[in-house]
């Protein structure tokens, strides 16, 4: 079912991947992007469990958005191990205005997709995703 607004499908490994992330940990972050030619949104990679924060943030295009999922583990005050799904809109200020207002339009239909997110950030650079932006909206 497209959404009236953007026209966007999502593709159902889309929903498979996350749900793989969610449940088996089978990976450490999803990045996301729109194919204006299928009009849907579409997985353009996953990377492994073993991969950390720079490794993500590596994978996000400095000129294009990208909408983004990140398993973040930490250890609370109390010394318990925890781990918080993110969800990150990336629409970089250099990313073309058209594919900003696809992705804007688009996003609150593909999120209702992925059911269990728990933190949503939107960033425009890098700073407003960083690790210290991540920990500090984990707790």
């Amino acid at each position: 079912m497209a959404n009236a607004a953007s026209g966007m499908a999502v593709n159902d490994d889309c929903k498979l991947k996350f749900l793989e992330l969610k449940a088996k940990r089978t990976y450490r972050f999803i990045v996301f992007k729109i194919d204006e030619k299928l009009k849907q949104v579409i997985v353009e990679k996953v990377g492994e469990p073993t991969l950390g924060y720079d490794d993500f943030a590596a994978s996000l295009p400095t000129n294009e958005c990208r909408y983004a999922i990140y398993d973040f583990d930490f250890v609370t005050e109390e010394n318990c191990q925890k781990s918080k799904i993110f969800f990150i809109a990336w629409s970089p200020d250099t990313s073309r205005v058209r594919s900003k207002m696809l992705y804007a339009s688009s996003k609150d239909r593909f999120k209702r997709e992925l059911d269990g997110i728990q933190v949503e950030l939107q960033a425009t650079d890098p700073t407003e995703m960083g690790l210290d932006v991540i920990r500090g909206r984990a707790n």
